[in-house]
């Protein structure tokens, strides 16, 4: 089966607090405002329109993922296997004008996906002033399902969506796209539909001192990291934004070299502390608020 979605394309976010939560992405994490109206914000890390979508609500919480296919055709051949795969189509217009064309769907475990073709982007011009870190693009993100093998078979069925490593549990596992870095996509099994953290690439493992020190100065600290997973092979850290939404901030992950022969792998060790470095190479354990961290999904209509 083909890849139909390349890579993560954004999220949206309502909160309470929308501008504590822009002023915390632009002066903290160093995205730029692209457009504001009607209480919604899009923000961006690069030339692209958006990939942080912020809405004003009475709710925080998680709205979409965005996964982001490379063509119209591909986001059409994959609304129609939306059905197939037990979910339920909620819209075929795009929910942000720098789209040229999306599908939205909810599955039946209470999450929201939008596919849609990638974000007007001016590649030539990804800097911008700003008094915040600045990563260079959105990266991935771990969502809570309450059926996690449910949820891998309808991203498989609908979107081409691979996996890469999971738990023999099926507690933790990831997902990988066309872009063939090791997720796009984790997966953690949990109660209720929900956001587990939304990630950003820092390029530079010396961003993380520079993180640790704004957010120092606006009296906060990080949650966890900086460290080195073992999934991907990604250096991390990890801070909560003013609405309770957990934000990653990631190292460049390990690729898929041979899509046709790889084989994901099965993690068996669970047992703490003995599997503590089967998650951090370097071996810090997490913390029990990033164990048991959860931001809501908000409902599907």
């Amino acid at each position: 089966m083909s890849h139909l979605v390349h890579a993560l394309g954004h999220i949206k976010l309502t909160t309470t607090r929308l501008r504590e939560v822009v002023r915390d992405s632009t002066e903290v994490l160093g995205l730029r405002v692209t457009r504001e109206a009607g209480g919604e914000v899009w923000l961006s890390s690069n030339g692209r329109t958006a990939e942080l979508v912020l809405i004003e609500d009475d709710a925080n919480a998680c709205h979409t993922i965005g996964l982001e296919a490379l063509s119209e055709a591909d986001v059409t051949f994959a609304a129609g296997r939306v059905e197939g795969a037990g979910c339920r189509i909620l819209s075929r217009e795009p929910s942000l004008g720098c789209f040229r064309a999306a599908v939205t769907f909810a599955t039946p475990e209470g999450l929201r996906f939008e596919i849609h073709t990638p974000a007007a982007d001016d590649m030539y011009r990804p800097r911008y002033a700003t008094t915040g870190v600045a990563p260079r693009r959105i990266d991935h993100a771990n969502l809570i399902s309450p059926d996690p093998v449910a949820t891998r078979r309808q991203l498989t069925e609908i979107c081409g969506m691979r996996l890469s490593e999971r738990m023999v549990n099926d507690a933790l596992s990831w997902m990988y796209g066309g872009n063939r870095q090791h997720h796009i996509l984790g997966v953690v099994k949990g109660t209720a539909p929900g956001l587990h953290h939304y990630s950003f690439e820092f390029p530079e493992f010396a961003m993380y001192c520079r993180l640790g020190d704004i957010l120092d100065r606006h009296d906060r600290q990080l949650v966890w990291g900086p460290g080195r997973h073992r999934p991907g092979d990604n250096t991390y850290a990890y801070y909560l934004d003013p609405s309770g939404c957990m934000v990653e901030c990631s190292g460049p992950m390990a690729t898929v070299a041979d899509d046709t022969a790889f084989e994901p792998r099965i993690i068996t060790n669970l047992e703490r502390p003995g599997n503590v470095r089967d998650m951090n190479v370097w071996g810090t354990p997490a913390p029990l608020e990033w164990r048991e961290h959860f931001h809501p999904f908000a409902p599907v209509g």
